[in-house]
Protein backbone atom coordinates (compact mmCIF):
# COMPACT_ATOMS: atom_id res chain seq x y z
CA UNK A 1 0.00 0.00 0.00
CA UNK A 2 1.28 3.12 -0.85
CA UNK A 3 0.57 5.60 1.99
CA UNK A 4 0.47 9.48 0.22
CA UNK A 5 0.65 12.63 2.44
CA UNK A 6 -1.16 15.40 0.26
CA UNK A 7 0.01 19.14 0.39
CA UNK A 8 -1.97 22.04 -0.93
CA UNK A 9 -3.51 24.65 0.47
CA UNK A 10 -6.90 24.31 -1.16
CA UNK A 11 -9.08 21.57 0.65
CA UNK A 12 -11.19 21.23 -2.53
CA UNK A 13 -7.94 20.19 -4.33
CA UNK A 14 -7.11 18.19 -1.65
CA UNK A 15 -10.51 16.44 -1.59
CA UNK A 16 -10.51 15.82 -5.13
CA UNK A 17 -7.15 14.16 -5.21
CA UNK A 18 -8.60 11.84 -2.34
CA UNK A 19 -11.69 11.01 -4.81
CA UNK A 20 -9.31 9.98 -7.81
CA UNK A 21 -7.28 7.72 -5.58
CA UNK A 22 -10.27 6.46 -2.98
CA UNK A 23 -10.97 3.50 -6.14
CA UNK A 24 -7.13 2.59 -6.21
CA UNK A 25 -6.11 -0.67 -3.88
CA UNK A 26 -2.62 -0.15 -3.76
CA UNK A 27 -2.73 3.57 -2.39
CA UNK A 28 -4.54 5.71 0.16
CA UNK A 29 -3.91 9.43 1.23
CA UNK A 30 -2.90 8.96 4.85
CA UNK A 31 -2.91 12.58 5.85
CA UNK A 32 -3.38 16.11 4.62
CA UNK A 33 -1.49 19.43 4.73
CA UNK A 34 -2.15 22.69 4.19
CA UNK A 35 0.96 24.52 4.20
CA UNK A 36 4.60 23.70 3.98
CA UNK A 37 5.31 24.24 7.39
CA UNK A 38 2.49 21.27 8.51
CA UNK A 39 4.19 19.41 5.62
CA UNK A 40 7.94 19.43 7.49
CA UNK A 41 6.00 18.67 11.08
CA UNK A 42 3.96 15.76 9.76
CA UNK A 43 7.43 13.66 7.83
CA UNK A 44 8.82 14.30 11.33
CA UNK A 45 6.34 12.00 13.16
CA UNK A 46 4.83 9.79 10.23
CA UNK A 47 6.40 7.61 8.01
CA UNK A 48 4.83 7.94 4.29
CA UNK A 49 5.84 6.51 0.63
CA UNK A 50 5.12 9.63 -0.79
CA UNK A 51 4.56 12.84 -0.93
CA UNK A 52 1.83 14.86 -3.34
CA UNK A 53 2.93 18.25 -2.97
CA UNK A 54 1.92 22.25 -4.64
CA UNK A 55 4.22 24.60 -5.53
CA UNK A 56 1.89 27.37 -4.38
CA UNK A 57 1.17 28.02 -0.60
CA UNK A 58 1.38 30.68 1.90
CA UNK A 59 4.70 31.43 3.52
CA UNK A 60 7.53 29.25 1.98
CA UNK A 61 7.02 28.04 -0.93
CA UNK A 62 6.89 24.48 -2.03
CA UNK A 63 10.39 24.61 -3.88
CA UNK A 64 11.62 25.80 -0.47
CA UNK A 65 9.63 23.27 1.26
CA UNK A 66 11.05 20.34 -1.37
CA UNK A 67 14.85 21.49 -0.54
CA UNK A 68 14.30 20.99 3.07
CA UNK A 69 12.93 17.59 2.09
CA UNK A 70 15.15 16.20 0.69
CA UNK A 71 17.37 17.05 3.75
CA UNK A 72 15.20 15.55 6.07
CA UNK A 73 13.97 12.63 4.01
CA UNK A 74 16.60 12.09 0.90
CA UNK A 75 14.90 8.98 0.10
CA UNK A 76 10.94 10.16 -0.23
CA UNK A 77 9.47 10.62 -3.20
CA UNK A 78 8.04 13.87 -3.89
CA UNK A 79 5.41 14.23 -6.78
CA UNK A 80 4.67 18.14 -7.50
CA UNK A 81 1.46 18.76 -8.30
CA UNK A 82 0.78 22.07 -9.67
CA UNK A 83 -1.34 24.75 -11.39
CA UNK A 84 1.81 26.32 -13.19
CA UNK A 85 2.67 24.77 -17.09
CA UNK A 86 5.90 23.12 -17.21
CA UNK A 87 7.68 26.00 -18.73
CA UNK A 88 7.93 27.78 -15.46
CA UNK A 89 8.57 25.38 -12.91
CA UNK A 90 9.47 21.67 -13.51
CA UNK A 91 12.95 21.70 -14.50
CA UNK A 92 13.47 23.76 -10.99
CA UNK A 93 11.54 21.20 -9.40
CA UNK A 94 13.42 18.61 -10.59
CA UNK A 95 16.82 19.75 -10.18
CA UNK A 96 15.87 20.44 -6.66
CA UNK A 97 15.45 16.86 -6.23
CA UNK A 98 11.64 16.01 -7.30
CA UNK A 99 10.41 12.63 -8.54
CA UNK A 100 8.31 14.27 -10.85
CA UNK A 101 6.25 16.91 -12.36
CA UNK A 102 2.27 16.80 -13.12
CA UNK A 103 -0.05 19.98 -13.72
CA UNK A 104 -3.45 20.13 -12.31
CA UNK A 105 -4.44 20.29 -15.85
CA UNK A 106 -3.42 16.52 -16.22
CA UNK A 107 -5.78 13.31 -16.12
CA UNK A 108 -6.84 11.28 -13.45
CA UNK A 109 -4.90 7.91 -14.72
CA UNK A 110 -2.12 10.11 -15.49
CA UNK A 111 -1.67 11.40 -11.34
CA UNK A 112 -2.62 7.39 -10.64
CA UNK A 113 0.36 6.18 -12.87
CA UNK A 114 3.04 8.82 -12.02
CA UNK A 115 2.28 7.81 -8.25
CA UNK A 116 2.82 4.50 -9.14
CA UNK A 117 6.01 4.99 -10.91
CA UNK A 118 7.43 7.30 -8.43
CA UNK A 119 6.68 5.49 -5.56
CA UNK A 120 8.71 2.30 -6.60
CA UNK A 121 11.87 4.41 -7.42
CA UNK A 122 11.39 5.86 -10.87
CA UNK A 123 10.91 9.42 -12.24
CA UNK A 124 7.73 10.44 -14.16
CA UNK A 125 8.42 13.55 -16.70
CA UNK A 126 6.12 14.04 -19.68
CA UNK A 127 7.94 13.76 -23.53
CA UNK A 128 8.06 17.90 -23.42
CA UNK A 129 10.07 17.96 -20.03
CA UNK A 130 12.09 15.23 -20.84
CA UNK A 131 13.06 17.48 -24.25
CA UNK A 132 13.83 20.56 -22.17
CA UNK A 133 15.91 18.31 -19.25
CA UNK A 134 18.17 16.96 -22.40
CA UNK A 135 18.43 20.92 -23.26
CA UNK A 136 19.94 21.80 -19.79
CA UNK A 137 22.09 18.69 -20.15
CA UNK A 138 23.57 20.22 -23.04
CA UNK A 139 26.69 22.60 -21.58
CA UNK A 140 27.00 24.47 -24.51
CA UNK A 141 23.40 25.73 -24.50
CA UNK A 142 23.19 29.16 -24.02
CA UNK A 143 21.49 29.92 -20.15
CA UNK A 144 18.13 32.29 -20.41
CA UNK A 145 18.19 35.06 -18.13
CA UNK A 146 16.36 33.83 -15.42
CA UNK A 147 18.15 30.86 -14.59
CA UNK A 148 19.90 33.51 -12.39
CA UNK A 149 17.61 33.72 -10.25
CA UNK A 150 17.42 32.13 -6.92
CA UNK A 151 14.01 29.90 -6.31
CA UNK A 152 12.69 32.43 -4.46
CA UNK A 153 13.88 35.30 -6.59
CA UNK A 154 12.35 33.23 -9.50
CA UNK A 155 9.11 33.04 -7.72
CA UNK A 156 8.63 36.65 -6.98
CA UNK A 157 9.57 37.28 -10.56
CA UNK A 158 6.74 35.58 -11.77
CA UNK A 159 4.51 37.37 -9.63
CA UNK A 160 5.72 40.79 -10.06
CA UNK A 161 5.21 40.09 -14.25
CA UNK A 162 2.08 38.82 -13.93
CA UNK A 163 1.46 42.30 -12.38
CA UNK A 164 1.24 41.88 -9.17
CA UNK A 165 2.53 44.93 -6.88
CA UNK A 166 4.96 44.68 -4.14
CA UNK A 167 2.66 45.11 -1.28
CA UNK A 168 0.40 41.89 -3.05
CA UNK A 169 3.32 39.61 -3.42
CA UNK A 170 4.44 40.30 0.18
CA UNK A 171 0.83 39.66 1.28
CA UNK A 172 0.76 36.24 -0.67
CA UNK A 173 3.79 34.72 0.65
CA UNK A 174 3.72 36.07 3.94
CA UNK A 175 6.51 38.63 4.03
CA UNK A 176 6.91 41.93 4.54
CA UNK A 177 6.96 44.43 1.57
CA UNK A 178 10.44 45.48 2.55
CA UNK A 179 11.68 42.00 1.70
CA UNK A 180 9.51 41.92 -1.36
CA UNK A 181 11.29 45.25 -2.23
CA UNK A 182 14.29 44.05 -1.33
CA UNK A 183 13.73 40.99 -4.48
CA UNK A 184 12.96 42.72 -6.51
CA UNK A 185 15.96 44.80 -6.84
CA UNK A 186 18.15 41.92 -6.61
CA UNK A 187 16.05 40.16 -9.67
CA UNK A 188 15.97 43.39 -11.65
CA UNK A 189 20.09 43.97 -10.95
CA UNK A 190 20.30 39.95 -11.96
CA UNK A 191 18.15 40.70 -15.09
CA UNK A 192 19.85 43.42 -16.34
CA UNK A 193 16.71 45.08 -16.41
CA UNK A 194 15.36 48.33 -15.13
CA UNK A 195 11.32 48.17 -14.38
CA UNK A 196 8.74 45.49 -13.98
CA UNK A 197 7.75 46.03 -17.67
CA UNK A 198 11.02 44.67 -18.69
CA UNK A 199 10.60 41.19 -16.48
CA UNK A 200 6.49 41.07 -18.06
CA UNK A 201 7.96 41.54 -21.67
CA UNK A 202 10.64 38.73 -20.79
CA UNK A 203 8.18 36.20 -18.94
CA UNK A 204 5.77 36.75 -22.21
CA UNK A 205 8.57 35.98 -24.66
CA UNK A 206 9.94 33.05 -22.68
CA UNK A 207 6.49 31.71 -22.12
CA UNK A 208 6.76 31.49 -18.22
CA UNK A 209 3.38 33.39 -18.18
CA UNK A 210 0.32 33.50 -20.09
Amino acid sequence: MIRILVADDHTVVREGIKQILAGQEDMVVEDEAGNGQEVLQKVTKKTYDLILLDISMPGRSGLEILEELKVIQPKLPVLILSMHPEEQYAVRTLRAGAAGYLTKASAPQELISAIQKVSKGGKYVTASLAEKLAFELDAGAERPRHERLSNREYQVMLMLASGQSVTEVAEELCLSAKTISTYRTRILEKMDMKKNAELTLYAVKNNLIL
